[in-house]
């Protein structure tokens, strides 16, 4: 049993990502979804009891992902290595998600014409996707593996809500409309 729970505990730190049900059962070692929900929250019970800064979070589609609280995440950036993306691109990722769903032109307005090879980049990575076009032009929005990813709401109001908690000034800064508005 504590077997189990410490399988599916060294899973969660080291994917660095939000781990589905099945992924937990296989690390826990059982065929049994119900199981590794009983297991996966024991463990989920435990470390957010027991430890100050990191936390295990279950997220809307039944994920769960090991990460560090809000009010710890200044401290550990300083110390964390290479982010995955560059923070030009995170910023484009971060409007894409504001005011999605935006054109590659209208991001180009606000974040000049680097954005051109952050979108593909970002398709490639699988955070956004063309989500319908207006005219010629493509319009662009988040994934739910971006959400996931992230740990963020994949309701694109919940996640605009979210993310304008989060991020207000940095997210306002190259755009004036508001983050709530659709583009």
């Amino acid at each position: 049993m504590k077997d189990e729970e410490a399988r599916v505990e060294a899973a969660l730190y080291a994917s660095g990502r939000p781990l589905s049900l099945e992924e937990i059962a296989k690390a826990a070692g059982t065929t049994s979804l119900r199981r590794a929900y009983q297991i996966v929250k024991k463990v989920m019970e435990r470390i957010n009891s027991c430890l100050k800064a990191i936390e295990v979070i279950e997220l809307e589609n039944k994920k769960f992902v090991v990460q560090v609280k809000p009010e710890y995440v200044k401290v550990a950036k300083k110390f964390s290595s290479k982010p995955l993306l560059p923070k030009s691109v995170m910023k484009t990722l971060t409007m894409i998600a504001f005011y999605q769903p935006i054109s590659a032109l209208a991001l180009a307005a606000k974040r000049g014409t680097r954005v051109y090879s952050h979108i593909k980049l970002l398709e490639a990575l699988g955070f956004i996707e063309k989500v319908s076009e207006q005219g010629r032009q493509k319009l662009y929005g988040t994934t739910p593996f971006f959400s996931s990813y992230f740990g963020l709401p994949h309701d694109i109001n919940k996640l605009k809500l979210k993310l304008a908690s989060l991020f207000p000034k940095e997210a306002l800064k190259e755009g004036k409309e508001n983050p709530q508005k659709q583009v």
